[in-house]
């Protein structure tokens, strides 16, 4: 499964990530760039006085590949 991961800078200069599931996994730089911008400039996400996307910082794909050791038993 791939994970959109996209990195932002707090307003207190830490770093904070956002990790979607489900998105399309054919998304260009411009796109990202301009949704993060969007996502950043709407403010909605904080936190105890802390804005948690306040600056864009970086974005990447993330495959998560699963190695079964024992496998349930099928009903």
């Amino acid at each position: 499964m791939k994970t959109l991961d996209l990195s932002f800078k707090t307003s207190l200069n830490k770093v904070h990530h956002i990790k979607l599931h489900y998105a399309n996994d054919n998304l260009t730089e411009d796109v990202v760039k301009k949704a993060m911008a969007d996502l950043a400039a709407t403010k909605l996400f904080a936190k105890d006085g802390e804005n948690l996307v306040a600056e864009p910082l970086a974005a990447k794909y993330v495959e998560t590949v699963e190695t079964p050791i024992i496998e349930a038993p099928k009903a």
